[in-house]
């Protein structure tokens, strides 16, 4: 006879990566199984079950634009965030070349659906100005208005970093570039959903954002374009969205996105509440920990990112290791999370290599509770003090061989 075991191993199961992806809502799903089964028509055809379809794509446009301040005419629907930062970027672009403008402003901290797209257009011969964004994370109005010069035909900046969640000044960068006649887009897949968003009030000329970064479904976005900027088309074929974006529209999808979206324009006062003190009680607890410090600005951030440097370890290790321990977190953002250089987003605010390599970042959601951050500040400790006493180089800064970057 087995003799039986006399202790079990107890993991809390922690999802604590909600800016890669959060889990769809139950209102989503609900809202998406009738156009799967029922309401499956084409959009685009004249029998009565593509025409419900489309009468639900047209009341999904407008609640949508009824959460980000504008007219339903100018949303756009889209695959996701990438998809609609590239068409933002690329539509600015050839309305400013064919005015002799061939000058763009960024950021050096964007997401790479934005620096990809730029340096393809630093290919074809335009001027890419990147902002530095200090060690807080944060781009002034001021520096924007420094770096617009008469050729300059887009300012895109992202709305909230990916990474170490810094929200920008964008209703003051876009009254600058309105005032300046310049084009503003703002990269707002972080943002929607989270915070409180009117394009008309903060001077944004377009918007991308993406469903399932507010409990909405993957490949389904928008992109907010202010009527009378022309769109240039990245897929030919059809006429849908207006002949801007050919292909049969994801009515599933888009209503499981108008949904989601609505949810979290509703909650979003009690969501945030929670979180910024649920947010402020794990950056306490991380803080506690040796010579590790926070990226970017403590206050002017998302309400639930949190994201710490720490010397002495490597990201990897510590992610693998806080896996077993049921917590899911990253390092960075997911679209480069097979990429062993460090994050562009921590040398962009100053970090070194050796501590850029060491971040770990924790979105946390909603139904977080205070057992499960008090949980992760434990392991986090655990996991750090335990790769240190591996590592040759924590040895070297213990013993002086090597100067510690941060003061504790």
């Amino acid at each position: 006879m087995k003799k039986e075991r006399s202790y079990q191993k107890v993991i809390m199961k922690i999802y604590a990566d909600n800016a890669a992806t959060t889990k769809m809502s139950r209102t989503a799903i609900q809202s998406m199984l009738p156009y799967m089964d029922k309401v499956y028509g084409n959009p685009s055809s004249l029998y009565t079950i593509g025409q419900e379809a489309k009468e639900a794509l047209e009341d999904a446009r407008i609640r949508v634009a009824f959460c980000l301040g504008c007219d339903p005419k100018e949303i756009t629907f889209t695959s996701g965030g990438s998809e609609a930062d590239n068409m933002a970027i690329i539509s600015a672009a050839r309305l400013g070349e064919r005015k002799g403008k061939k000058h763009i402003i960024s950021t050096a901290f964007e997401h790479h659906a934005v620096l990809h797209t730029l340096n393809k257009l630093k290919r074809e011969g335009f001027d890419i100005t990147l902002l530095d964004v200090h060690q807080n994370g944060l781009v002034t109005p001021e520096q924007v208005a420094e770096a617009i010069r008469p050729e300059t035909c887009l300012v895109t900046i992202m709305y909230a970093n990916n990474e170490i969640g810094t929200i920008q000044p964008i209703a003051e960068i876009g009254k600058v570039c309105r005032e300046k006649g310049v084009t503003f887009h703002t990269d707002a897949v972080q943002a929607v959903g989270h915070l409180p968003i009117d394009v008309q009030e903060q001077n944004i000329d377009m918007l991308s954002l993406s469903a399932h970064k507010f409990h909405g479904p993957k490949g389904i976005g928008a992109l907010y374009v202010k009527r009378g900027i022309r769109l240039t088309n990245l897929i030919e074929g059809g006429a849908q969205e207006r002949g801007k974006r050919a292909g049969t529209e994801n009515v599933p999808a888009i209503m499981g996105m108008a949904a989601a979206m609505e949810e979290a324009v509703q909650n979003m006062d009690a969501n945030t509440k929670k979180l910024v003190a649920m947010r402020d009680r794990l950056i306490e607890g991380l803080s506690q920990i040796p010579y590790s410090e926070l990226n970017g600005d403590a206050v002017c951030r998302l309400p639930g990112n949190v994201n710490f440097c720490f010397e002495g370890i490597e990201g990897e290790s510590l992610l693998l290791l806080l896996d077993d321990k049921g917590i899911s977190a990253s390092s960075g953002s997911a679209c480069t999370s097979g990429s062993l250089d460090p994050s562009h987003v921590l040398l962009a605010i100053g970090r070194p290599h050796e501590v850029a390599h060491g971040s770990l970042r924790l979105s946390i959601g909603e139904d977080i509770t205070e057992e499960e951050i008090d949980y992760m500040i434990k392991s986090v400790a655990e996991v750090v003090e335990y790769l240190r006493n591996m590592s040759p180089l924590w040895k070297d800064l213990v013993s002086g061989k090597r100067q510690h970057i941060f003061l504790k």
